[in-house]
């Protein structure tokens, strides 16, 4: 038995806990699979299980190498559908989900590009800014912001939504501009309730030192749109990603403060349900997304056709 079988095996009789289950799956009798774990722990020189009358218990080599011999078959199983579904049209009913203001404003104009470019694609778009699940809703692909829980879902990082502090003229012409993130104690400032830990604002000087900020003020939301709209007002000051506060500043109705105290920039994420057998759909639409956030000349583009403001 080659090397790739033995390991099949081995994950066969953990997941199954049973050698004689092993044996029936792979079609082997119940000696054959118990002397291939011995040649394999002999081969290795150290035990991969404890048996005793009532089952066996994997020791800590054995988990350790029951957990990477799955990422190989993983990868031998991508690499197989890789090649299966190279010449496969792209085609059917996608199913794609992400935030509403996210949704709206980026992820809408690229799905209408992609659909342009695939006739033979159907889409069907979920914007919420709650986290769903995706197998229960029957979603294809999501695209996420922020970082991800440890999960079995796959994922594709696409790039980074970098974020700007912001302030209308009138604002700062009447409450003075802030040059510390600290003074942001003393001024109304306006909190989007979506992002978690949206009352700390999180900081870095020049070499990189954290420099959280706890804030408040007169208005709370969980609308981007609302944010950006009261910011505009001279309500008080906000944190936008930059992608939608750019058009404004450009314009001059809101200023860019605090640039020399950087924000953390926000990962996206294309989520789907499982890495393995990924549809063709899948893979089209996430190759076509990371070709558009590779770079920053996504943010500087003008998304404001979908979701104007004003």
């Amino acid at each position: 038995m080659d090397r790739f079988t033995s390991m099949q095996l081995f994950i066969r009789l953990v997941d199954s806990g049973s050698f004689s289950r092993t044996a029936r799956d792979m079609n082997l009798t119940q000696p054959t699979v118990t002397k291939h774990i011995a040649a394999i722990e002999a081969r290795l020189g150290v035990r991969l299980l404890n048996r005793n009358t009532r089952g066996m218990r994997l020791t800590e080599a054995g988990t350790l190498f029951y957990e990477h011999c799955k990422i190989i078959q993983r990868e031998v199983e991508t690499a197989d559908d890789m090649v299966t579904r190279l010449g496969e049209r792209v085609n059917g009913r996608l199913r794609i989900a992400s935030s509403s203001g996210f949704g709206r404003r980026v992820v809408m104009p690229l799905a209408l590009e992609f659909m342009a470019d695939n006739p033979a694609v159907q889409l069907d778009l979920q914007f919420d800014d709650h986290m769903i699940d995706l197998v229960e809703h029957g979603i294809d692909v999501s695209v996420r912001m922020g970082k991800l829980a440890d999960s079995t879902l796959g994922s594709r990082c696409l790039g980074l939504n970098p974020w700007v502090t912001v302030a209308s003229p009138a604002y700062l012409a009447r409450c003075g501009e802030p040059t510390h993130p600290s003074m942001l104690a003393t001024h109304h400032c306006i909190v989007y309730s979506s992002v978690q830990g949206d009352h700390l604002w999180h900081y870095a000087d020049s070499k990189g030192t954290p420099i959280p900020v706890a804030v408040g003020g007169p208005l709370r939301t969980n609308n981007i749109s609302c944010v950006t709209s009261a910011t505009i007002d001279g309500i008080g000051i906000a944190l936008l990603p930059h992608y939608i506060a750019r058009r404004w500043i450009v314009r001059g109705t809101l200023k860019s403060i605090l640039k020399g105290f950087p924000l953390p920039s926000q990962e996206i994420h294309a989520v789907y349900p499982s890495p393995r057998l990924v549809p063709a759909k899948v893979s089209a639409w996430i190759g076509f997304l990371q070709t558009q956030f590779a770079d920053d000349a996504w943010i500087k583009r003008e998304w404001g056709n979908i979701d104007s403001l004003r």
